[in-house]
């Protein structure tokens, strides 16, 4: 089991990697934007039609895509008080179910709104503000990103099963 799942959890994880960065990265592009928003506004009274949106639209890819490989580095948010005091077996299958609800609620999120992207895409859906961009491709951004956080906690669960145990000293 180990040779099949370690390649392939280590492309989810890989390409999980590129995203985070990409969406770390992408944050360098909202600090340019909000900078000249607020030079053009209160230094030549111009204030742009499109800045503040630009950037609201970057910040929702920058969490979504972050999301998955934050799973892998622990860095969401966690209540643990009970799930850091087990030991051996109940630590696993701790680790496991959470992963698990995890992938099942992503996979739900990912299956619920691929058809609200879709139908976004159907009606070339924009925000309808003064500089009404084309937002239905930023739609497919959240079902993609959940499908890539089942597909991660799904390694995540795979790779404590597989991870050697030091708390119960026993290897899997």
């Amino acid at each position: 089991m180990k040779s099949i799942c370690g390649p392939i959890c280590a492309l989810i994880t890989r390409v999980n990697r590129g995203l985070f960065l990409f969406a770390a990265a992408t944050i360098f592009a909202v600090v340019p934007m909000l900078l000249y928003e607020v030079v053009a506004r209160y230094a030549f009274n111009a204030p742009t039609v499109w800045a503040m949106e630009a950037s609201t639209l970057v910040f929702g890819p920058h969490f979504m895509l972050a999301g998955p490989y934050l799973l892998h580095l622990k860095g969401h948010v966690a209540v643990d008080i009970f799930s850091e005091k087990l030991k051996g077996v109940p630590r696993l299958v701790s680790e496991i179910f959470t992963q698990a609800v995890i992938a099942v609620f992503a996979a739900v999120l990912a299956v619920v709104s691929w058809p609200l992207a879709m139908n976004s895409y159907g009606m070339a859906e924009t925000t309808f503000s003064a500089w009404n961009p084309p937002i239905w491709w930023l739609k497919f951004v959240v079902p993609f990103a959940f499908a890539m956080l089942c597909a991660q906690a799904l390694v995540e669960a795979v790779l404590a099963v597989l991870a050697p145990r030091k708390d119960a000293g026993v290897t899997a």
